[in-house]
């Protein structure tokens, strides 16, 4: 595929702060230099209800992988972490699954993970404040925005999930202002 005809990727960030976990990303998919859709849907729930996940890369792909991860789910029930280590395996060793390009971030009521093709399962540091993660053609924007406003006590993980997807767009040229957020709250 030339360069013109490569998707680029989105704005996807995680915050888990004060008993929530949010995810949320934009709706721009982009061709070459050309916006073809302004609001996909790619942060979804997973898993009943009891996962959220987000996906930045090409669309297709995106899609196979959330629907590996949901048979995973199936397979360890209540086990993201577990899941996500067993999708990471087949994606990296499965000669198909191999050349997908996307990287998710996924999160259920006690841990959040980040996904990638070569083999990555990772969770976010910690801070005293909560943790933040971003994937992306945004991302950087979007986590250091993050970053800046997890220790803030006036705004929650929703909040900061907002502003700092909204900080993206105003700088990522592959970011807009339609957003997804999806929400849970976390375990006690």
């Amino acid at each position: 595929m030339s360069d013109a005809q490569t998707f680029h990727g989105t704005t996807i960030v995680m915050v888990r702060k004060a008993g929530r976990v949010v995810i949320g990303g934009d709706g721009q998919v982009s061709l070459g230099q050309t916006v073809v859709k302004g609001n996909a849907k790619k942060v979804r729930r997973l898993a009943k209800g009891a996962v959220i996940g987000g996906f930045a890369g090409a669309t297709a792909d995106a899609f196979t992988l959330f629907e590996r991860l949901e048979a995973k789910l199936e397979q360890h029930p209540s086990q993201l972490a577990r899941a996500c280590v067993e999708l990471a395996k087949d994606w990296r060793t499965d000669r198909y699954l191999r050349r997908l390009e996307a990287m998710m971030l996924v999160a259920d009521r006690e841990v959040s993970l980040l996904l990638s093709g070569t083999g990555d399962v990772l969770e976010p540091e910690a801070s005293e404040h909560g943790a933040v993660m971003a994937i992306g053609s945004g991302g950087n924007y979007a986590l250091a925005a993050a970053r800046a406003l997890i220790d803030r006590p006036d705004m929650d993980a929703q909040d900061i999930v907002r502003r700092s997807l909204e900080i993206a767009a105003e700088i990522c040229v592959y970011t807009n202002g339609n957003l997804t957020i999806e929400a849970l709250d976390a375990a006690r």
